[in-house]
């Protein structure tokens, strides 16, 4: 039910490294992380990038919607700073570069599909889908051929809490796994993974009890928790049946605990 890596870093590096950007997963690799999860949004222009907030003033200077806003005028923009001096001058990444230096560096990915604006929903889970199955082509077709295969487990896995996203990136590339994000898991989860043809079910650590745990492993889906930085609430929901879980705090929960 859950093929991949248990523990992966949460935006890249944690706390440890501005989020979503290629600094991110260096520091991540650093504390010997290959597994990763980040956040892919839509510019204007529709180039997708990774990208958590909706809007500039966090981890971007200035002002402005990121949907409102076009790749050329966000590349120029300094995306270390806010985090500290060493990172200065980092620049945020396209979703290509985000694939390009995981797949060569061997680390696993959970791509959350994060619109930035609602109108932006499907083409956002369309377009992420469509660019992770491109570098995945080998994967998918030996998948194709044999359900088995063990390139199973290097597919990246897709996620959202939106479900126009979601589906819509199920449309694109329907042989890459999904897994629908809710904070708190509502009475319909079930039908909404089946219509979604999901792998798992990821959800809120802290809304989750073991009842829930286990009615989701019952139903046959890998469950995936956010996020986790004790390591004592990690051993715990881990015991529930969770089977894996993104954390902030990569330098206090090691990336092989599990």
């Amino acid at each position: 039910m859950w093929p991949y890596p248990k523990v992966l870093a949460h935006r890249g590096g944690g706390t440890l490294a501005p989020e979503n950007t290629l600094a991110g997963f260096r520091t991540g690799l650093q504390f010997g992380y290959r597994a990763a999860e980040f956040d892919v949004m839509l510019t204007r222009d529709e180039m997708p990038i990774l990208m958590h907030d909706p809007q500039r003033g966090r981890t971007l200077p200035g002002v402005g919607q990121i949907a409102e806003t076009d790749w050329a005028q966000l590349c120029e923009l300094d995306a270390g700073a806010w985090h500290g001096p060493s990172f200065a001058g980092e620049r945020i990444c396209t979703l290509e570069q985000g694939l390009d230096f995981c797949i060569g560096n061997g680390i696993w990915m959970n791509v959350e599909i994060k619109p930035g604006a609602s109108a932006q929903a499907v083409r956002t889970g369309e377009l992420t889908a469509l660019a992770v199955g491109r570098r995945f082509t080998a994967a998918l077709e030996a998948l194709r051929d044999d359900p088995a295969s063990p390139q199973a487990a290097v597919l990246p896995v897709l996620s959202s809490f939106s479900f126009d996203a979601l589906m819509a990136a199920k449309e694109a590339a329907p042989d890459l796994p999904r897994g629908f994000l809710v904070d708190t898991i509502p009475d319909d989860w079930q039908a909404r993974l089946q219509q979604l043809q999901a792998v798992a079910l990821h959800t809120s650590h802290k809304n989750l009890t073991p009842q829930l745990a286990r009615q989701v492993k019952d139903a046959g889906y890998g469950l995936f928790c956010y996020t986790v930085n004790d390591a004592a609430r990690a051993v715990e929901i881990m015991g529930w049946g969770v089977d894996a879980f993104c954390t902030d705090r990569i330098d206090l929960i090691r990336a092989d605990a599990y």
